[in-house]
């Protein structure tokens, strides 16, 4: 992988426990965290590290920029949000200049011998929103979508690209959506409204409530995660 792009995402990355790597997980932290984070949370939840014998797993970190929902304070964030609510408006520049920084991610990976076709992007609270905006108007001929406790903006530029979409050429990728029911941050019919809208536009997939549990990465969404991984990426 260009070191330059690694060097910009301070990347972390987990490499496959077999001879030979064969497919990719993107996954995306959430807003004001790092990749480091999301991986030991994750790491601290299966009790485990994260790892498939064939599957490479790259944990990027945001760059500081200014975020609105800190005061402009500079953040670890993928994109800037003026409002946290259904009613908001996607601040398109910062989703498009990170999708397309992103982007050099993926490509890197494709050059590396790995197709679209065997990647997952997934992320967690504002990761699981920039992974939507990746998989379903950028990188639609990945082979799923994992998100965690995240929602669109009920205008989101994202419903807008799907309407518009050419349903005979445009495959889009399977979509598994995890939110606790007791989320605090995200309530759980933010991320409801979210998946049906999704799913009224051609987005097949999985709403999965993970019952008494809160806006935090567990074991229960880790594990579940963990299977649905190894079951879309099998070995080949």
């Amino acid at each position: 992988m260009d070191t330059s792009v690694a060097e910009w995402f301070s990347l972390q990355t987990v490499p496959q426990t077999g001879a030979k790597c064969t497919a990719s997980l993107i996954l995306l932290h959430g807003s004001k965290s790092t990749g480091e984070r999301l991986r030991n949370s994750i790491k601290t939840a299966l009790g485990e590290e994260l790892t498939f014998s064939h599957i490479r797993i790259l944990y990027p970190t945001a760059p500081l920029r200014a975020y609105t929902q800190a005061n402009g304070e500079p953040s670890h964030v993928w994109f800037d949000r003026l409002t946290i609510s259904l009613a908001g408006t996607d601040h398109e520049e910062s989703v498009d200049t990170m999708a397309t920084k992103l982007g050099q991610l993926i490509d890197a990976e494709v050059k590396s011998g790995i197709p679209l076709h065997r990647i997952v992007i997934g992320g967690y609270s504002m990761g699981g929103t920039m992974a939507l905006h990746l998989g379903y108007r950028f990188y639609p001929q990945v082979t799923g979508v994992l998100v965690m406790g995240n929602f669109l903006y009920s205008d989101s530029c994202l419903y807008t690209a799907l309407e518009k979409r050419d349903t005979s050429s445009i495959r889009l990728p399977p979509l598994k959506m995890f939110h606790a029911e007791q989320d605090q941050i995200v309530p759980l019919t933010w991320g409801k409204v979210t998946f049906n809208k999704l799913t009224s536009l051609g987005v097949k997939g999985d709403f999965v409530i993970l019952s008494n549990q809160g806006h935090s990465m567990n074991t229960p969404l880790a594990d579940s995660a963990r299977n649905w991984i190894a079951n879309i990426l099998p070995r080949e």
